[in-house]
């Protein structure tokens, strides 16, 4: 097996799959979503809650996708940094600092696929590829 081919992609997965999940979670629970956006002062709460369900599950199948990924890796990194900082900042407490340093470890995987790309399984390497070929081929008539 080629891990060069492979473990990008099991990355893009393992990174993406949570954040579709925390997403749809935000959704279906939008009130308590918002209300707790609302409790961190956050402005514009019911917008932040959309902003944050939508940024969560299309950045996700983005990444697992791998279509566009440096930038919505980039983006993700942000936004998990944010959200470390506003939502699990009290460090005192074991669960929150649990929290806190999983935003940490998700943010410097979404830095190295911001940094690397997406790999050999994605649409952005499919896509490159098409290119490449399409160009040869008009090279060639």
């Amino acid at each position: 097996m080629n891990n060069a081919r492979y473990a990008p992609f099991a990355g893009r997965l393992l990174i993406g799959l949570p954040f579709i999940l925390f997403g749809v979670g935000k959704a279906t629970a939008y009130g308590a979503t918002v209300a707790m956006i609302e409790a961190v002062g956050l402005p514009l709460p019911p917008l932040a809650a959309i902003g944050a369900v939508t940024l969560e599950i299309v950045g996700g199948a983005l990444l697992i996708a791998g279509y566009k990924v440096r930038p919505v890796a980039a983006v993700l990194a942000i936004f998990s940094m944010v959200t470390a900082f506003y939502f699990h900042s009290n460090l005192a407490d074991q669960n929150t600092f649990v929290h806190f340093f999983k935003n940490v470890m998700m943010t410097g995987g979404l830095l190295q696929i911001a940094g690397f790309g997406a790999g050999a399984l994605s649409l952005d390497e499919y896509l490159a590829n098409r290119r490449t070929s399409s160009n040869r081929l008009a090279t060639a008539l």
